[in-house]
């Protein structure tokens, strides 16, 4: 039995919301009409809101606060699709959408990368950093490539707290620690992200006590296979001590670069990695290049042995 309904959609401006439009509902037809009306309700409020910029700017700087500063801010300005550019998934560091694929590669050589850093404890922040590198000096160029983010005399304290037990330490640590280091191109306008979110190993040196959290991600190199640089490898050390009320502090974070020779020319190659780990949807990262880090450690050893 045929029947009618008035049917409202809630688009447009307010004149066109106090439409009614009557709707001749035939039995099975009925449902797939109102899920259409629906959909397209959905997609005209999600096109409204993913046009506003200051949505994305709150997404991005509540995902990575230290894109926050002032100089970072200016850096995903200068990006096509400005803030969106560095929209996250669900997890902090498992893809960062980068510009590379839609701009020429630079004229002139990469002065400069910026690392944009974040450190959060279940869930909550307890550190966060930027820091600039120039590119075009002698240090930067020797091997193997390293950034330090602390001076050698800085110590961050932390809420973390120290457990009875070291090897309990560790497996809190492990669980429960993750982090973000976001390396950028300025005048290239790409970005990804080098960190494996959650640690790879979490290990209580014998002699000193300090534990070391370490993080890692296997990039693609050169693409020429069997190469000592088919695969590179970004590890983030974290090195932990303990005090100040048993609390966690944190004594060092830097970021070592090294494919299966222990070389790499960062300099040279980093616009290549971004190539080839890039592409229209992102550099991805995440539990997929942790399980690729035993295979490299492997693959590096096999190599170390001929």
């Amino acid at each position: 039995m045929a029947s009618y309904m008035r049917l409202v959609i809630p688009i447009g401006d307010k004149q066109q919301q106090r439409k009614r439009t009557w709707i001749h509902l035939n039995g099975k037809d009925s449902l797939v009409i109102l899920q259409r009306a629906m959909e397209a309700c959905t997609c005209s409020q999600l096109s409204t809101l993913s046009s506003q910029e200051a949505l994305w700017t709150n997404i991005c700087n509540s995902t990575w606060p230290s894109t926050k500063t002032p100089r970072i801010r200016h850096v995903i300005s200068t990006f096509p699709n400005g803030p969106r550019s560095f929209s996250p998934t669900p997890s902090r560091s498992s893809q960062i959408w980068t510009a590379q694929t839609t701009l020429p590669k630079p004229s002139r050589p990469y002065v400069e990368l910026i690392s944009a850093v974040d450190v959060y404890y279940k869930g909550n922040l307890v550190f966060s950093k930027v820091i600039e590198t120039e590119t075009v000096t002698g240090w930067f160029k020797c091997s193997p490539f390293r950034l330090d983010l602390l001076d050698p005399k800085d110590v961050v304290p932390t809420p973390i707290r120290l457990l009875d037990d070291d090897d309990d330490t560790c497996r809190d640590l492990q669980e429960d620690l993750e982090l973000s280091w976001i390396l950028i191109d300025p005048i290239g306008r790409r970005a990804m992200n080098v960190s494996s979110q959650k640690p790879v190993s979490v290990q209580r040196h014998w002699l000193s006590g300090e534990v070391h959290v370490r993080f890692a991600t296997i990039l693609a190199g050169d693409h020429h296979r069997g190469s000592s640089s088919e695969f590179v490898q970004c590890g983030v050390v974290i090195t932990c001590g303990g005090s100040q009320g048993r609390v966690v502090l944190i004594k060092e974070i830097s970021l070592q670069a090294e494919d299966m020779d222990g070389f790499i020319e960062w300099e040279g190659q980093f616009g290549n990695f971004a190539e080839g780990n890039g592409g229209k949807k992102g550099i991805k990262r995440g539990r997929g290049r942790k399980e690729k880090v035993p295979e490299f450690l492997e693959r590096k050893k096999l190599k170390e042995d001929r």
